[in-house]
């Protein structure tokens, strides 16, 4: 039936604060984005996390978000355009330099949380978040929200564009994420999680809460690191999607 990518982003942690289970979920994803030290990670988070994913074959990319520790960069923060392109910029240029420390290399970036979704939602956000990954490495591929403004704005630019689904998030009826705390948003089951996703690869399109289908391409499925059941979730959708017939398989080489 095809191949598909699994990640999950990860680094997470911050000094003596640690976020998920990262030596577990790298033995079970083919990708890993990566925290770049705005909403989370810092040095020596990030060396750990590159060089694992470098000893299991698992691919990295970069995690950009905004400033934003206390609130895990998922805050909403006004800034403009050309300072978010710097911001973006500035973060990836932070994870190559660790990843070539620890052996590695990136292969893509991929934006977080607040500053994922307003440029899954605006055009410019979504331009200024594409021309910083181009102007770094125009080789990055833009790992991006599937049927949003990401995906436009990468292929814009010229990036290899991949359009990422989420097993753990449920979509609105635009076949935008909902929003955190609002019912729905979160897919806490493995079992549902892992039959969504399968059931969007099979069909090729977003399902959202309603049932309604929404047609998009899948190069990649997402599984939060941070998530209570994330382990669990991205090991049975792994398992379930090789019983589908589907190939599990970073979409860009480790």
């Amino acid at each position: 039936m095809g191949t598909v990518d699994l990640n999950s982003d990860l680094g997470e942690g911050f000094g003596a604060w640690s976020c998920g289970d990262d030596a577990t979920m790298l033995k079970i994803v083919t990708t890993a984005n990566v925290a770049c030290g705005f909403h989370a990670g810092d040095p020596d988070v990030m060396a750990a996390t590159f060089r694992t994913a470098r000893d299991n074959g698992v691919a990295v990319g970069a995690h950009p978000g905004y400033p934003d520790l206390q609130g895990f960069g998922r805050r909403p923060i006004r800034m403009s355009e050309s300072e978010i392109e710097r911001m973006v910029a500035y973060q990836i240029g932070a994870a190559a330099g660790m990843a070539a420390y620890a052996g590695h290399r990136l292969t893509h970036v991929k934006a977080h949380g607040a500053l994922a979704n307003a440029a899954a939602a605006d055009a410019g956000i979504a331009t200024a978040v594409a021309r910083a990954i181009r102007a770094v490495d125009r080789d990055l591929v833009h790992l991006a929200i599937a049927c949003s403004e990401q995906i436009r704005a990468g292929e814009a630019v010229g990036l290899g564009v991949v359009a990422e689904i989420f097993a753990d998030r449920g979509y609105d009826e635009g076949g935008q994420l909902v929003r955190r705390g609002l019912p729905g948003a979160m897919i806490d089951d493995p079992e549902e999680a892992a039959a969504r996703a399968v059931t969007m690869v099979e069909e090729g399109a977003i399902v959202t809460l309603s049932g309604r289908r929404l047609p998009t391409a899948i190069g990649s499925i997402c599984v939060h690191g941070d998530g209570a059941h994330a382990v669990a979730a991205a090991g049975l959708l792994r398992q379930r999607l090789l019983g589908a017939g589907v190939a599990v398989r970073a979409f860009a080489g480790a």
